[in-house]
């Protein structure tokens, strides 16, 4: 593990974006935040200001629901037909893949993540998302039935359902994923017909900037999209609580996702969908393929810094093969070079912030002084940024909160197990219930494994497999609601009964 990678300079055209004025997108202008105020961003892996952006608030939500509610209402989006919207969104999703470099150099200065994995994953990801629902647009569909009234016995009905948008939707993305998660919400909102104030993280707001030039150069309409670049604490409450919005979509902590339902239900009980946290399960039993499974279990963690929702933070192994299934992972975590995401050898970078890298360290700390003991890894690493060594706990109890509670950074519990049956409720045994994997040759074990499971996701014999087709989304206090396929249309979209007396 090494932190001493000299990040090479960005591209030209990469530079001369981050050196704009930022600002906020509302009603399809680029505009100062109200009060004026603004504030840094910074690259967590040098810890140096890469730019600064516009500090909305109240004000600044206010005005951008008067002009996302005026373009659902009476504005050019309300007359835009299916086929127009689908064209749009895919026009996007081709813009966004003539600028995939520029938008990897954002998310690897502004996020950390490795140039790579943001050109391989998240930009490629989004361009499929906002392709993927472009189809949609033109395929959302109600339904006609045949009514057998028993009280008006003779009469005849034509009845049938439309479905509609929901209407001025807010969205609150996370700053792990800064691009696809704007493209998660944005693509099925637009082709369902809604229009949209996005509050991005303040950690990485650069990256929704960039796409919102984006979204002015195809040619959607003034107000469908404005962007808001601010703090949760003034800009995303506010939002959540706007009585003119009819549907919140968060995605974030468990904390705040009930802050955010507080929020809603004490204003017009608007609606909700929420992406919430994650303390996944990661199983390797018996007669799995050690060989696939010791490097999909370090992937499970180590992927995006542990900074995953859905990272495989719990890792049971069989007895029979837990030595040698934590000496394969805490290799693999000794071979990972850590250094800045714009470095081409770098595997995995900091941290996003000094926040959550004292988070991180405080969970270590924790988990060392309850008894603990980190094989490989267990401590910040690196003069500069916000570097955490990729660690592997054993030796956990199941009160440490480092496996009760969500880390959100590259450490995982490996805990041996026995019992089959005891496993399951081991595994089942959290507050969340996002994702879980197992691995087995025993494809029919695998599927009976799967059922008992209490997640939104399960894996077998793989690990953070995501397609655009494929619903996200997680069960308990994991959140409400699903992400990607058809389920993320339904949740921008209403239904409505028609009934006529024939």
């Amino acid at each position: 593990m090494s932190t001493t990678l000299e990040a090479p300079s960005a591209s030209s055209a990469t530079e001369q974006f981050l050196k704009q004025q930022h600002k906020l997108l509302i009603n399809g202008d680029w505009v100062e935040a109200a009060s004026g105020k603004r504030f840094d961003v910074i690259n967590p892996a040098s810890e140096d200001v890469i730019a600064t952006v516009a500090e909305g608030d109240s004000e600044d939500v206010q005005r951008a629901v008067a002009a996302a509610r005026k373009a659902f209402d009476t504005g050019p989006w309300s007359r835009t037909t299916p086929s127009e919207r689908g064209k749009l969104l895919w026009k996007l999703g081709d813009l966004l893949e003539q600028h995939m470099e520029e938008f990897a150099e954002i998310e690897a200065l502004d996020n950390g993540k490795p140039k790579a994995a943001a050109l391989g994953g998240d930009v490629t990801l989004a361009i499929d998302m906002f392709r993927y629902m472009a189809g949609w647009a033109t395929k959302i569909e109600g339904n006609t039935m045949s009514l057998s009234v028993p009280y008006m016995p003779g009469e005849e009905f034509h009845s049938y359902t439309l479905q509609e948008p929901v209407g001025v939707v807010g969205q609150i993305i996370p700053w792990n994923f800064p691009l696809l998660m704007a493209a998660w919400k944005l693509a099925p909102a637009l082709a369902a017909g809604c229009t949209i104030v996005l509050k991005v993280a303040e950690e990485t707001p650069m990256s929704a900037i960039r796409l919102g030039q984006l979204i002015q150069e195809v040619g959607f309409p003034p107000g469908v999209v404005n962007i808001i670049t601010g703090y949760g604490e003034t800009a995303g409450a506010a939002l959540s609580a706007h009585p003119d919005v009819d549907k919140i979509a968060f995605t974030g902590s468990t904390e705040v996702g009930k802050l955010i339902v507080k929020a809603a239900g004490e204003t017009n009980l608007k609606k909700i969908t929420l992406e919430l946290g994650g303390k996944s399960p990661n199983i390797i039993l018996p007669d799995a393929d050690i060989e696939q499974a010791i490097p999909g279990a370090a992937n499970a963690i180590f992927f995006n810094h542990g900074q995953c929702c859905c990272a495989g933070s719990r890792l049971f192994v069989h007895k029979k093969q837990f030595d040698r299934v934590v000496e394969g992972i805490s290799e693999a975590a000794s071979q990972i070079r850590v250094g800045p995401g714009m470095h081409p050898d770098t595997d995995m970078g900091p941290m996003v912030s000094q926040i959550q890298h004292n988070r991180v360290c405080g969970y270590l700390e924790s988990g060392l002084e309850e008894g603990a003991r980190a094989v490989v890894g267990g401590k910040k690493t690196g003069d500069r940024g916000y570097f955490i060594e990729p660690t592997v706990l054993v030796d956990t109890q199941k009160d440490m909160k480092v496996i009760r509670e969500e880390i959100f950074g590259p450490v995982v519990a490996a805990v041996p197990f026995d019992d089959l049956d005891e496993l399951v409720d081991s595994a089942n045994d959290t507050q969340y219930g996002l994702a879980a994997a197992v691995w087995t040759r025993d494809i029919s074990l695998g599927h009976k494994i799967a059922r008992r499971l209490k997640a939104g996701t399960v894996w077998v014999n793989c690990y953070n497999v995501f397609d655009s087709s494929l619903p996200f989304g997680g069960y308990k206090q994991s959140g409400w609601g699903r992400e990607m396929g058809y389920e993320a249309i339904r949740n921008y979209t209403q239904t409505k009964a028609v009934t006529v007396h024939l």
